[in-house]
């Protein structure tokens, strides 16, 4: 693993606004550089709630190892983002290296795709829960669920409680 003060963001078009901003604040006034991965470096997005985001790395520039951890939030975001393989293998590193991966809402869909939840405990916004559970997931019903190194939240509510969570096992 590396020592790396950067943290990827997988995120696209109609992302839960608040479920980027918040930890995105958290993470770089702990000293992290967050960036926003998606296809296209430079290219903008907008989140659900009208915020304009610009993408730092195109997929295909980066690879997992340059990472201390992976962060993907919810919204429409993760749904899309399962659609194309290159996200999922990206995904799919940090929960077989049992590596800092922390997800939020609807950002647990994209572990269906890597074949890899069976086994895991996790949480989700509630309409995701079943999926990931019927995938093999244990699934708790609680603010932030920690399994290893896999950080999983609900709601936007849950943010406060998520994000002292990601600081934790960044520490």
């Amino acid at each position: 693993m590396t020592n790396t003060k950067k943290v990827a963001v997988l995120v696209t078009d109609m992302v839960e606004d608040i479920e980027l901003t918040s930890p995105k604040k958290v993470l770089e006034k702990a000293g992290y550089e967050v960036l926003l991965i998606e296809k296209e470096a430079g290219k903008k997005i907008t989140g659900k709630k009208g915020t304009t985001f610009t993408i730092d790395a195109s997929i295909d520039d980066v690879s997992p190892e340059e990472f201390a951890a992976l962060l993907i939030p919810g919204g429409f975001s993760p749904d899309q983002l399962r659609a194309d393989q290159r996200f999922v293998d990206f995904t799919k590193y940090y929960l077989e290296n049992d590596l800092p991966l922390f997800a939020i809402c609807h950002g647990p869909q994209l572990f269906i795709q890597t074949g890899l939840t069976s086994g895991r405990t996790m949480t989700s916004y509630i309409t995701v829960q079943p999926d990931l559970e019927y995938a093999g997931a244990t699934i708790k019903n609680q603010e932030v669920v920690v399994d290893g190194k896999l950080v999983t939240s609900r709601t936007p509510e849950d943010l406060p409680a998520f994000n002292k969570t990601i600081l934790e096992q960044l520490s």
